[in-house]
């Protein structure tokens, strides 16, 4: 991607002669930046040593540098604003590649800067070196190595524009030490061109009347039309738009995870989510739609299954700002590129122009209606606490005001069952890349943007463990992030698929003594004592094992002032469902 700043761009000259390091802090400064997540080491000193001598930006330190990445991504998350990392050369920029593929995934902004060994040795095998500018070209929105320090200061604003703009993704920064320590005058850009079309983030595209008109007219002759939803509505900001487009149609939504709060959920027109765990009649609707209508979503193969099988007798449109994933996993009758805040904007003013009336969809509401009666996310009593009764009572107690953010497993499909959202931005999770060790750092961050709200991580033990560390930086920090974790001393998800699909065999799927399984009626096998764990970073914790002390206990985490730990033990014996196994069609889908 080859770009250039346009001739006419304003431009701020510095007063005087600084370090390169120094102009990295002040770029930031001038992007709005008010925290970074960061560990340093010896290719990056310099650029630590200049945030030491700044206060404009809070810089927190975690305990691993993925912890420190995916906090980044929480914050950006959370937010919708570009979240930053830091990391030294090697092994430093190394750990945060989990982080960046993660964010390229799920499409969030974030800049990630790394120190680089001295411009001489670049190639040369030096100490701790890295070629992470090559290493991270597939996985990101672009990759920068600074050779000269005068372009520091364009450099970084064209960063942060590509970052935010057209498709959010993430950037990374890689600045050898030489030029950290070079002295130069700055000239900082006020805004910056491309060559590109595609990477101008002034050249947002906004599907025309004509097209959009084809698409009310699809919506006038359709008797059983599905809104299809997924993150490119929260990253457009377009969630009011939606809701006004849906209740203006009487079209029911469906949403990705990734969607999940871009619609109400308590609204009901309101499907939840569907896909290989989500909602029966939301996976029902949309095979039997006959128009979809897909919303920034990507048809990602844990939504379609068999592509050639899914929403079969559907015409569908396809609205989404990224042209790339038109008619890529799977062929529409009208593919349109466009930011959709402009889109629905225009389609619900094309409506209001006709003065249209949504259809008799009158049949089509009542099956649908049926089938979200009869088939509700649910699960048997059981005289243990239950993952699912765990995140009901969470609900209950916060009343659906929370940020949650969760790990990768089943602890990750029922939170997404088992608490309901109706706002964007409430629900946070790896969700493209499946990254364990994903929720607690990425807890952090959300707190650190929304430190007025209540955040919990609902976890899985096998997932907390995974950056367990970073309680180190949440009793420090003082960052009162919350942890529930639903401790079934398995890797649950795997568990599910042995049982279903390996007759039961366990291959490394045991995280505590084999020979000792600890659980709800062995307490004493219980590994490892996640509550000693937490006092030993000096984080309050507790374990709860009895459902008549569970309410009391959630209570308890959600009241105290500061982290907190609860380890709630549940059996392993649950499964996620519904269930469609990968690669399957609706109409295999597992109901109990």
């Amino acid at each position: 991607m080859k770009k250039t700043s346009s001739p006419s761009v304003k431009k701020t000259v510095a007063s005087k002669e600084i370090k390169g390091a120094d102009a990295v802090v002040e770029c930031l400064v001038r992007e709005g930046v008010d925290v970074i997540f960061a560990y340093p080491g010896g290719a990056s000193l310099e650029l630590h040593q200049s945030f030491a001598a700044s206060d404009k930006i809070r810089v927190i330190l975690p305990r691993h540098e993925q912890g420190g990445s995916f906090a980044a991504e929480g914050y950006a998350r959370a937010t919708g604003k570009v979240g930053v990392c830091m990391a030294t050369s090697g092994p430093g920029a190394t750990n945060l590649v989990s982080a960046i593929a993660d964010a390229y995934m799920d499409s969030i902004p974030m800049v990630a800067i790394t120190g680089q060994v001295f411009s001489k040795y670049i190639g040369k095998s030096a100490f701790q070196e890295t070629d992470f500018f090559g290493m991270t070209l597939p996985i990101v929105k672009h990759s920068y190595l600074v050779l000269n320090v005068h372009d520091l200061p364009r450099i970084f604003k064209e960063a942060f524009q590509l970052a935010r703009s057209g498709r959010p993704g993430p950037v990374v920064i890689d600045i050898p030490k030489d030029i950290q320590q070079a002295r130069f005058t700055p000239v900082y850009p006020e805004s910056v061109e491309f060559r590109s079309a595609y990477a101008n983030a002034t050249t947002v595209q906004r599907a025309g009347d004509d097209v959009l008109q084809q698409v009310v007219d699809l919506i006038a002759t359709a008797k059983q039309p599905v809104l299809y939803v997924g993150g490119g509505i929260i990253s457009a900001e377009a969630t009011a738009e939606l809701k006004t487009f849906a209740e203006r149609t009487g079209i029911p939504v469906a949403t990705t995870l990734m969607g999940v709060g871009a619609f109400p959920e308590n609204h009901p027109l309101s499907m939840r989510w569907f896909g290989m765990h989500g909602m029966a009649a939301g996976n029902w609707a949309v095979d039997q739609s006959d128009l979809l209508l897909a919303f920034g979503a990507r048809f990602d193969d844990r939504i379609t299954g068999d592509t050639t099988k899914f929403a079969a007798h559907a015409k569908i449109v396809h609205i989404d700002i990224d042209a790339s994933e038109h008619n890529k996993n799977k062929r529409v009758l009208l593919p349109i590129c466009s930011d959709l805040k402009h889109a629905l904007t225009r389609l619900n003013a094309l409506l209001a122009k006709a003065k249209y009336k949504a259809g008799n969809l009158t049949a089509w509401h009542n099956q649908i209606a049926e089938w979200k009666r009869d088939f509700p996310f649910g699960y048997e009593k059981s005289k243990h606490i239950l993952p699912q009764e765990a995140i009901q009572t969470l609900h209950e107690l916060t009343k659906g005001d929370a940020i949650v953010v969760t790990g990768v497993g089943q602890h990750q499909m029922w939170a997404a069952q088992f608490y309901s959202f109706n706002k964007p931005r409430s629900f946070i999770s790896s969700l493209g890349l499946g990254a364990m060790g994903f929720g607690y750092p990425a807890a952090l961050g959300a707190k650190v943007a929304c430190p007025n709200r209540q955040v919990i991580d609902i976890d899985g033990d096998g997932s907390f463990m995974m950056n367990i560390q970073e309680l180190a930086t949440a009793h420090i920090e003082k960052i009162g992030a919350k942890a529930m974790i639903l401790n079934n001393q398995h890797l649950g998800m795997v568990v599910q698929w042995e049982d279903r699909f390996y007759g039961s065999v366990r291959g490394n799927t045991i995280l505590g003594d084999v020979n000792n399984i600890g659980g709800p009626e062995n307490i004493d096998g219980l590994y490892p004592d996640f509550v000693k764990i937490a006092a030993g970073f000096g984080v309050k914790g507790r374990r709860v094992i009895k459902k008549e002390q569970l309410r009391e206990a959630i209570q308890e985490m959600l009241d105290h002032d500061g982290p907190f730990l609860l380890d709630v033990v549940v059996p392993y014996t649950e499964h996620v469902l519904p269930m469609i196994p990968a690669g399957k069609t609706v109409k295999d889908m597992i109901l109990k």
